[in-house]
């Protein structure tokens, strides 16, 4: 089977022959139609995870797939060869940059039936990262004031409309070429971050999503009002991050110090900051599922590329400018 590897961090993908997967009782084989390219898969490959995530080298990227069923294990249930599907995998059994993964069925769900394969294989990481930040960390509730950083990204996107869907007041930050963008999908403010200055234009805010970490985030926490929440998806990671990934007791202590300044700051401020790594949630895919078919989230797809070209689409991450997210297609 044809798939793309990290053999040595760092260094770029490598095409090569792999085993075909191992299907469980409780797995589902998918033919990889599309896969999403996200900034994780970056850092994966550069390394940044290594101490939180032990992954064996050489692996097979990627974490977004939408495809077709090729068969199931016998304790499978909810699906049969045939089926169109997305998912995003358990982060232990990443692999999307193949001809073909194994899927646990608790992680996967049927395919909107209103979207593309490509717009379907853009949306699991991101969507269920705006869900659980939006839904389950952040309880938006209607009339409630959200700030979504870098609005016209992956994450972004999707969490915009979710949080409109959810009834807040939505502000965001984007390019002023991407101004427009970011309205039509539902922003009710727009802060140019290249221009304007949203810690001075913007207060009293009940949430923030931020996926950048630093100095913005620090300013993040001067935007909410008592007892308002900012969640991060770039880090720092938190002591509650670390307690439910199972560390051991030394990278706790060392995960403790790279939030403590950020967690002291926003003590201080009367606010509280919490660092998200998504999860995979099959339940939760298919409750987006209905959303888009409903027409109240759609996939923003920005740019589309080949298999073939998957280590130069991964490369692509870092140079910016793609609307939405950025999909590999053609693997058939």
């Amino acid at each position: 089977m044809r798939a793309f590897v990290v053999t040595k961090y760092k260094e770029p993908l490598q095409e090569a022959d792999v085993p075909e997967p191992t299907v469980g009782e409780h797995d589902v084989l998918v033919r990889v139609q599309a896969a999403g390219l996200n900034p994780l898969d970056e850092k994966i490959r550069a390394g940044e995870f290594k101490q939180i995530l032990p992954y064996k080298l050489p692996l097979i990227l990627g974490n977004d797939v939408a495809g077709t069923v090729i068969r199931v294990g016998k304790a499978v249930r909810g699906f049969k060869p045939g089926d169109e599907v997305y998912a995003r995998p358990d982060a232990g059994r990443i692999g999307t940059f193949a001809e073909r993964i194994a899927v646990a069925e608790v992680d996967l769900a049927h395919k909107p039936a209103s979207i593309s394969m490509e717009e379907a294989g853009s949306l699991p990481l991101v969507a269920l990262t705006a869900w659980q930040a939006l839904v389950e960390r952040g309880r938006v509730r209607p009339g409630q004031k959200v700030l979504i950083h870098a609005g016209a990204g992956g994450v972004g996107s999707i969490a915009i409309q979710l949080a409109k869907h959810l009834g807040a007041s939505v502000a965001t930050t984007a390019s002023g070429s991407n101004a427009d963008f970011v309205r039509e999908l539902g922003a009710d403010t727009v802060i140019d971050y290249r221009t304007q200055d949203f810690e001075q234009l913007l207060a009293g805010y009940d949430l923030v999503l931020d996926g950048l970490s630093g100095e913005n985030l620090e300013k993040s926490l001067r935007v909410l009002k008592p007892g308002g929440k900012a969640i991060g998806i770039a880090g720092p990671p938190d002591p509650a991050f670390a307690r439910e990934a199972g560390l051991n007791p030394l990278l706790r202590l060392v995960i403790a110090g790279l939030s403590g300044k950020i967690r002291k700051q926003a003590k201080k401020l009367g606010v509280t900051y919490e660092f998200l790594f998504m999860r995979a949630s099959g339940d939760q895919l298919r409750q987006v599922t209905a959303l888009v078919d409903q027409g109240v989230v759609r996939p923003v797809v920005g740019k589309v590329f080949g298999f073939d070209e998957t280590p130069q689409a991964l490369q692509s991450l870092s140079q910016g400018g793609i609307r939405g997210k950025a999909v590999i297609t053609g693997n058939s």
